[in-house]
């Protein structure tokens, strides 16, 4: 009983939690213009896509953190996992109906928007790389995965089922996967 009780606690503050910022937001949003120009790059530009990937070859084993737990090699294999959600589904189950519902209820908002990640937050179970990782074979991967990504285009992620956040646009998808990126690289100097 316990568990739901915890449940029920967390979801009480999420939804007071998620009211406030809607207040606050809207407040802020009235004394500002209303057209907002969004400036992030995207995985589904040429260009953009060769300076995350120049980025990512200026790594080395070596390349220290300036935040966080992970070495870079564990770094390059945490953001594969987005990709492999997309890319090669069977290697992660499908939340729950529960969990599902807090995802896209609450999550969601936080991943998909184009505000960046604070450093340190807590990674999904699903994120969490604790075994050492081969540097090479997981920058060839991610590498892979984002000239896939850039080949396959927006217009094939455009209302494309998320695996924990139901359809998204190719805005949601694009801010998604770059924001993450960009995160983890700046995490590590680059």
């Amino acid at each position: 009983m316990r568990n739901l009780d915890d449940f029920h606690f967390v979801a009480k503050k999420m939804a007071n939690f998620t009211f406030n910022l809607r207040k606050t937001t809207y407040g802020a949003l009235q004394s500002i213009n209303p057209i907002k120009i969004n400036t992030m790059k995207s995985v589904f530009d040429t260009a953009d896509v060769a300076e995350l990937i120049a980025r990512i070859q200026t790594l080395t084993p070596q390349t220290p953190a300036k935040w966080g737990k992970m070495q870079v090699a564990q770094m390059l294999a945490h953001c594969c996992v987005s990709y492999e959600m997309i890319f090669e589904p069977a290697k992660h189950p499908k939340p729950n109906f529960i969990l599902g519902f807090i995802l896209r209820t609450f999550v969601k908002k936080l991943v998909v928007n184009d505000q960046p990640f604070k450093q340190n937050e807590r990674t999904a179970p699903a994120f969490v790389i604790a075994d050492s990782k081969n540097f090479e074979e997981e920058k060839a991967r991610l590498i892979a995965y984002l000239q896939q990504t850039l080949q396959l285009g927006a217009a094939y992620f455009d209302n494309k089922e998320s695996h924990s956040f139901g359809p998204l646009t190719k805005t949601e998808w694009n801010n998604m996967l770059y924001k993450h990126l960009a995160h983890h690289l700046a995490q590590f100097g680059v």
